[in-house]
């Protein structure tokens, strides 16, 4: 399936065109450059939430995530204890998966201890691919990449948990790494 054409006239993604609410990521957020690393622990945080639920899902939710991990603040995240985790367990307005909870946690230490070697920003930048084509239609886009795999693979060694290269591929998409628009699609850069 190719674009399709809201009844704004533009044309988008396919789950670009569901609702306000996914439309609105798609066409404000979803595949753009985001700087810091709040701001790339933020994604890779609600990427891992995110597995086996609907991403619209985790974006209604996303300004309680935002309240209650100090907007993904890693030295304030990597500080929780079971105190911490106990209050996130019993927030309604967030995904109460203890593994995912624990994974956020251990995922903030993470990059605390990875500043001395250049900081997550920088890891996830250095699997960028060096070149990268648009696909024409759902069926072209890839589930991982061998960038999303070494990627995953460099986050667990790094001491991350929920990283998996299909979650790693999300967040290259979502950052804007790689350009999973549709050609066709008003944002894509193969328009």
């Amino acid at each position: 399936m190719g674009p399709v054409v809201g009844e704004d006239g533009l044309a988008r993604c396919p789950w670009g065109d569901s609702d306000p609410v996914m439309r609105a990521y798609h066409d404000e957020e979803w595949g753009r450059p985001v700087q810091g690393e709040s701001a790339y622990l933020e994604r890779l945080t609600l990427e891992a939430f995110q597995s086996g639920l609907s991403w619209r899902t985790i974006l209604m939710k996303r300004p309680a995530f935002r309240a209650a991990f100090h907007d993904f603040d890693a030295d304030r995240m990597a500080a929780f204890d079971d105190t911490d985790v106990a209050r996130l367990m019993d927030d309604a307005g967030i995904v109460r998966n203890r593994m995912k909870v624990n994974a956020a946690i251990t995922n903030a230490r993470a990059t605390v201890d990875l500043r001395d070697e250049g900081g997550l920003v920088a890891l996830v930048e250095e699997h960028r691919p060096d070149a990268w084509t648009p696909p024409a239609d759902t069926d072209d886009v890839l589930p991982q990449t061998p960038e999303s795999l070494a990627l995953s693979k460099a986050l667990k060694k790094a001491g991350f948990a929920f990283v998996g290269p299909t979650t790693m591929h999300a967040l290259m998409e979502a950052i804007g790494l790689v350009d999973d628009h549709l050609v066709g699609c008003h944002v894509s850069a193969g328009t």
